[in-house]
């Protein structure tokens, strides 16, 4: 592999995560079909709980918003006791769930579930997130040489620290000095990247964005970010 160096005047380091600091395929073969397989069984076994409820209730929200769209889940209110009515809401929210899945939206009710869904599979040890083996030393070099290094993923922030707390490097969370999702803006509009410029008290200018993919890097450099499609994470020289 190459070596890309850090352009001057950097300061801070975004970092995706999909295809930048961990493998797609995990994403795509581990995180996504746990989601898929299990999403009935999580909702069966804690369905009575508060934070389920929040996450259904997101959910709904979210499928009234899409209910003009082709094929789109509604998820009705129970609208009784017994588990037949039970059982129809469920199935509604698993049906909406892969629907969502399967059109790879990335709606904050959904990524919320999913959040939830995963913090119980790394507790337990089911997943163990994967990182690229040269994540850990260049993120190493970065900040000794002074940078902040910051995640940015569409994936929750929740999401975020739980791959790199139950990493396969081990808990590697005190390498990055903050996480942001699209909470603060779709990664696919320059604004977003404003936005967190404004949030480290950082320019745009000094911040360093590394992608896969090329419409975010547009995006990052519509914003006077430095942006870099790389398909492995470049090292300072």
């Amino acid at each position: 592999m190459g070596v890309l160096p850090v352009p001057a005047g950097v300061r801070a380091i975004l970092l995706d995560v999909e295809g930048t600091t961990t493998p797609i395929a995990f994403v795509q073969e581990t995180l996504f079909p746990y989601i898929r397989d299990n999403v009935e069984q999580y909702l069966r076994a804690h369905w009575e709980e508060e934070e389920c409820q929040r996450d259904v209730g997101l959910l709904r929200q979210q499928a009234q918003e899409d209910s003009g769209l082709d094929g789109a889940v509604p998820i009705p209110l129970e609208s009784g006791s017994g588990d037949e009515e039970l059982e129809r809401v469920i199935r509604a929210v698993v049906d909406n769930v892969h629907w969502q899945m399967a059109l790879d939206r990335k709606t904050t009710a959904l990524k919320q579930l999913q959040g939830h869904m995963w913090r119980a599979a790394y507790a337990t040890g089911l997943v163990k997130g994967e990182i690229f083996e040269d994540v850990v030393p260049a993120i190493r070099k970065w900040r000794e040489a002074g940078m902040k290094v910051y995640i940015y993923s569409s994936g929750s922030v929740e999401a975020q620290k739980l791959l790199f707390g139950y990493s396969t490097e081990g808990d590697i969370l005190e390498l990055f000095d903050g996480h942001f999702d699209t909470k603060i803006g779709p990664k696919v509009e320059s604004e977003s990247y404003r936005r967190i410029a404004a949030s480290i008290g950082c320019d745009t200018n000094n911040i360093l964005f590394l992608t896969d993919v090329p419409r975010e890097a547009n995006a990052a450099e519509e914003a006077d970010t430095t942006a870099s499609l790389a398909a492995f994470l470049p090292k300072l020289s």
